[in-house]
């Protein structure tokens, strides 16, 4: 059996400001018994207007919440997934980027967000992160707390095949730290997430965004996490700051699979 916990934040637009704003709500999930602890999309600050977030972006080993993170993960001694934090490349562009922290605050892998959430909402919003953001062009697996994760962020939770990559590739458990928007999160976060787990065989470890932000956004929270099966064994139903822990059991992911062999019954086709 495995503690993890999901951080549910609502992250200011600094770093400085983001990390005196999680670091408690970290220290509150590892005292649950948490060896693994996961944050939402955007940890390090919450910034939508380009030109803001770009006088503040810095390399990901100077930013000032990532690096008060990696130190708090070494004192707590756990396993510390920065659901994505927003950095600038070396080419100047910016990524939003996965950060898996081990208990000595060493950097042990990290995932740059493959999917831009380019839309125009019903509510009359225009988003365009293609516009800001660099897309990734790989997927990612790592181990961690006694667990292979399968590393993913918010809008890649629409695209199956990554999710089946992750899984073919060993993945037990696929975290999903998002800041979705509150119209598709009231529609669409739920199910979404269960239909991965159920896909996959595997454990969905969604660490959400929630409330309104500085940047004046909106965030759907409900931060959550589904079994192997498909079921909703934690949940916070609500969008405020907080924590959710559950008990995963890498046997759940065994079963699953052997109940429903969809990893393995999977066939090419061709198009239509």
């Amino acid at each position: 059996m495995i503690d993890i916990a999901l951080v549910q934040s609502r992250s200011p637009a600094t770093q400085r400001a983001a990390l005196a704003h999680i670091s408690p709500l970290v220290r509150e999930a590892a005292a649950t018994g948490a060896r693994l602890v996961v944050t939402p999309e955007g940890t390090n600050l919450l910034q939508r207007h380009r030109e803001e977030l770009f006088k503040v972006l810095v390399p990901l080993e100077d930013d000032e919440a990532v690096l008060g993170l990696r130190a708090l993960a070494a004192e707590l001694s756990i396993w510390l997934l920065i659901g994505s934090a927003m950095v600038r490349r070396e080419d100047g562009k910016a990524a939003n980027r996965s950060v898996l922290i081990n208990p000595t605050g060493a950097i042990a892998a990290t995932y740059d967000k493959l999917h831009m959430f380019d839309v125009d909402l019903p509510t009359g919003e225009h988003i365009r992160e293609s516009a800001t953001f660099e897309p990734g062009t790989g997927a990612v697996t790592a181990d961690a707390a006694g667990l292979r994760l399968g590393l993913t962020i918010c809008y890649d939770v629409r695209f199956p095949a990554l999710h089946r990559a992750l899984a073919l590739d060993g993945a037990q458990a696929i975290p999903v730290p998002a800041a979705f928007t509150r119209p598709t999160g009231k529609a669409h976060w739920e199910v979404l997430l269960r239909a991965r787990a159920i896909e996959t065989g595997s454990y969905v470890l969604a660490a959400a965004q929630g409330g309104t932000h500085a940047d004046g956004r909106a965030t759907w929270g409900h931060s959550m996490v589904v079994s192997p099966w498909g079921e909703v064994i934690a949940l916070a139903d609500h969008d405020e700051p907080g924590v959710v822990a559950a008990t995963l059991d890498p046997a759940a992911v065994v079963k699953a699979r052997q109940a429903i062999p969809a990893l393995n019954n999977a066939r090419a086709f061709t198009g239509p």
